[in-house]
C-alpha cells in the first residue's frame, strides 16, 4: 500500500512538471524560430543599399510568413516612394492608387482599416534620422495579433537599412548633380544618351540634340565677379528648365554649356523650342560691357547612321555658326 501511495503521490509530481518542460520547450522553439526569421532579414538587407530594392527585400522576404499584396514606403521631405505589388494588369493599379492614397495623408487622420476589399494597415518611422511612412494590404483575413507583433519587430530592423539606403541614394544623386546648378551632369548624359538613341531607333522616333552655348558670359565674371556669375548660371539653368518637358534632358558639360537632348522632337518643333530658350535667357536682363546675356544655340537631329561622337560633333558645329553669325540666335544643321 505505500508504495502504491508513492508512485501516485510521485505521479502527481511529475505532471505539472512536464507541464512546464513542454511549455518551456514550445516557447523556445517559437523564439528560435523567431529570431531565425530577424537573422534572415537581416541577412536579407546587409547588401542592398537602394530603396527599391531594399523594399522588394523586405516584402518578399515578410510574404513567407504574412500574406500581403502590397508594400510600400513613402518618405514626404525626401520625395521618395516606393512599392513592391504581387499584382500585375488593373488589381495592381488600383492597389498602386490606393497605397499612394494611404502614404499621402491630407491630415493627420488615420488611414482606413479596410478600403476596396483590402485590409489597410499603415506605420510611422518617426525617429529623426529616418522619418517615413510604410502600408501593407492584404486581402482575405486582417492581420492578427501576432502578425501584427510580428511586423513590430520586424521594421525595428528594417530602420536603420532604410536610413542607409537614403542616404547612399543622396549621395549618388550628388555624384550625378552638377554643384552649382543641380541639373544632371555630364555622367548623366553619358549613361543615358545610349538608351535614348535606342529608344529613337526601335520606335522610329525623332531625336534632336540641342548644343547650348552663353553669350558673354565671361564678360559677367570680368565685370561682377565670380559670385555673381554663379548666380547668373544658376538663373539661367532655372530659366532654362522651366521651359523644357520633364522628358527633355538639360545638362551642365561645364563652365556655360550645357547640352539639351529633345525626344520625340523633329527640327521644326527643336526650333521652336530653341527660339523660346533664347528669349527667356534674354529676360533675364542680364548687361555687360560687352553686350547682353544671351545664349546661342546648334541643333543637330540624329540619324540612324551617326554614332554618338558624329552627333556631337555636328551640334558642336551649328553652335559655331549660330556664334558666328552674331550670337543669341539659333542654328540649324
Amino acid at each position: 500500500m505505500k508504495t502504491q501511495t508513492m508512485d501516485l503521490q510521485t505521479d502527481t509530481t511529475l505532471a505539472p512538471t512536464m507541464e512546464n518542460l513542454l511549455l518551456e520547450l514550445s516557447r523556445y522553439r517559437e523564439q528560435s524560430e523567431r529570431l531565425r526569421r530577424i537573422n534572415l532579414l537581416h541577412q536579407r538587407l546587409a547588401g542592398v543599399l537602394d530603396l527599391p530594392a531594399m523594399i522588394e527585400a523586405y516584402a518578399i522576404w515578410l510574404m513567407e510568413w504574412v500574406d500581403h499584396e502590397l508594400i510600400g514606403y513613402n518618405n514626404p521631405a525626401r520625395r521618395r516612394m516606393h512599392m513592391f505589388c504581387s499584382y500585375h494588369g488593373p488589381k495592381r493599379r488600383q492597389a498602386i492608387q490606393l497605397a499612394r492614397e494611404v502614404l499621402s495623408p491630407v491630415d493627420d487622420a488615420p488611414p482606413p482599416s479596410r478600403a476596396d476589399g483590402f485590409h489597410v494597415h499603415r506605420w510611422v518611422f518617426d525617429s529623426p534620422d529616418c522619418y517615413g511612412l510604410l502600408t501593407l494590404l492584404r486581402r482575405g483575413k486582417p492581420l492578427s495579433e501576432q502578425d501584427l507583433e510580428f511586423i513590430d519587430e520586424s521594421l525595428l530592423i528594417l530602420a536603420e537599412p532604410l536610413k542607409r539606403a537614403l542616404e547612399y541614394e543622396d549621395i549618388f544623386s550628388q555624384a550625378r548633380r552638377d554643384s552649382l546648378t543641380g541639373l544632371p551632369n555630364r555622367f548623366v548624359f553619358e549613361e543615358r544618351i545610349h538608351a535614348l538613341i535606342e529608344q529613337a531607333r526601335r520606335h522610329g522616333r525623332p531625336l534632336t540634340l540641342a548644343a547650348l552655348d552663353l553669350d558673354h558670359f565671361k564678360a559677367v565674371n570680368d565685370s561682377m565677379g565670380h559670385f555673381t556669375g554663379d548666380k547668373v548660371l544658376q538663373q539661367v539653368a532655372t530659366t532654362l528648365q522651366a521651359q523644357i518637358r520633364l522628358s527633355d534632358l538639360l545638362v551642365r558639360m561645364g563652365g556655360d554649356e550645357f547640352l539639351l537632348i529633345l525626344p520625340d522632337t523633329d527640327m521644326p518643333a527643336a526650333c521652336h523650342l530653341a527660339e523660346r530658350l533664347c528669349r527667356a535667357v534674354a529676360s533675364l536682363n542680364v548687361v555687360t560691357g560687352a553686350g547682353q546675356l544671351g545664349v546661342s544655340i546648334g541643333l543637330a537631329e540624329w540619324q540612324p547612321d551617326l554614332s554618338v561622337s558624329a552627333w556631337l560633333e555636328k551640334a558642336d558645329d551649328t553652335l559655331y555658326q549660330a556664334k558666328a553669325g552674331g550670337r543669341a540666335r539659333v542654328a540649324i544643321n
